[in-house]
């Protein structure tokens, strides 16, 4: 069986956010509850893979988000050339996880069939759908599409040993995760299927969603495609840089939590 090394890298946050924006039933005793934005990277003797691609200096100063490093830089800190890359896995198109293409020349990228009907879509009139959207993010890879670098996937595939994609929706409307086995059991990187473990342990989703209904059913599914509730790794938690060993800036998922 294949085990990878799976990374978070901690690139931007979102510090000035209350709970009552993270849960569609706040509680009404409000609190801080900050944002942690991540790149998350696949890798063993054998291959590389990056799992989303950020966003660079213009989107954060514009959206509010504190950039603490450019992507390009953490992945280089963490021994990642993206130039050499050959495949990236888009977990959907919403701003913070689908810039920064032009970092991966060689790349293939890896998205939904019905992610990518979603953010060139119908629902992209509606401005509340496309607020988490930047249209320079949908027109570079409509690029790739054009280029022949776009690997599309209808719901779930393997893209390598031991590495799989599992369509979830919900939060957009293509939404994937990823599985991936390693030495302490299958790891899913969950992307925005839940921002936090909050969400999905209460069963409160996010508020920022197409479909509460697939929301909340991907939680069942992502239950059952980890080896345990430590295997789910929201997109957005800062508990999770928190619990897992930092090893030079890079969060290791695939070594057991600490706290």
């Amino acid at each position: 069986m294949a085990e990878y090394q799976v990374l978070a890298l901690h690139y931007a946050s979102y510090e000035d956010r209350l709970a009552g924006q993270n849960f569609i039933f706040a509680d009404a005793h409000d609190a801080p509850m900050p944002m942690d934005y991540y790149l998350w990277v696949i890798r063993n003797d054998a291959r590389t893979i990056v799992v989303d691609t950020g966003f660079g200096p213009a989107v954060a100063a514009r959206r509010g988000r504190v950039l603490r490093a450019a992507p390009e830089a953490m992945l280089r800190q963490a021994g990642i050339a993206p130039e050499t890359v050959a495949d990236v896995v888009i977990t959907h198109m919403h701003y913070d996880h689908a810039g920064n293409l032009d970092l991966f020349p060689r790349a293939r990228f890896h998205i939904q069939d019905a992610e990518m009907a979603y953010c060139t879509g119908r629902c992209m009139c509606h401005r509340i759908l496309r607020m988490p959207v930047e249209l320079d993010d949908v027109i570079g890879a409509v690029r790739r599409v054009h280029e022949g670098k776009m690997r599309f996937h209808d719901g779930e595939a393997s893209i390598a040993p031991g590495i799989s994609l599992h369509l979830i929706g919900g939060h957009s409307g293509g939404l994937q995760a990823v599985r991936v086995d390693t030495a302490r059991g299958a790891v899913v990187l969950a992307g925005d299927a839940t921002h936090f473990w909050a969400n999905i342990r209460g069963r409160n989703p996010f508020p920022i969603v197409v479909n509460v209904a697939q929301m909340l059913e991907g939680y069942d599914r992502i239950e059952a495609l980890a080896d345990g509730e430590d295997h789910i790794i929201p997109g957005h938690d800062p508990l999770v840089r928190a619990r897992f060993p930092d090893r030079d800036g890079a969060i290791r998922l695939d070594l057991p939590p600490e706290r």
